[in-house]
């Protein structure tokens, strides 16, 4: 029986940066949909969607339950994400910010609503969009309130 290697030829980080590179590479949802079908199965497509839809969620507070409720997604999984948001790699917070960038109309920079007047005022400077937690109530009258951030 022929023996085989169990090291790959290419380097696994070399590998990795190829399908980064590919993954840059796609120029709109049409293309990447392709490509992400072609290259998972469906499972594994499911299971992405899962954990992308639940970020919006998580950033905004809501409890897990909610969340499950709201999209079906388990528990088990919510937490995985949730414990990527807090102590991962930053690419969840990043893709987050760059998703809501993206679905807000552009705007050239000096250009204006109306001839004369800014969205936001003459005086106003702009600040970077960045995701806000609604406050909640305490779940019992009496209870001390959780922490805002997202827990693990």
């Amino acid at each position: 029986m022929k023996r085989r290697s169990l090291e790959p030829l290419q380097p696994r980080a070399q590998a990795e940066e190829g399908l980064c590179r590919a993954l840059l590479a796609m120029r709109d949802v049409g293309e990447m949909r392709a490509f992400l079908r072609d290259l998972c199965t469906p499972a594994e497509v499911e299971a992405l969607v899962d954990r992308w839809s639940v970020v919006p969620h998580l950033l905004a507070g809501t409890p897990y339950r909610e969340i499950h409720d709201l999209t079906a997604v388990s528990i088990t999984t919510i937490g995985r994400v949730a414990r990527y948001l807090n102590q991962g790699n930053g690419g969840y917070l990043a893709a987050a910010a760059r998703a809501q960038q993206s679905r807000k109309p552009y705007r050239a920079a000096g250009a204006s609503m109306e001839p004369g007047r800014s969205r936001r005022g003459a005086n106003a400077k702009a600040k970077p969009d960045k995701p806000r937690r609604a406050p909640r109530a305490s779940p019992k009258p009496g209870k001390p309130r959780r922490a805002a951030a997202v827990r693990a």
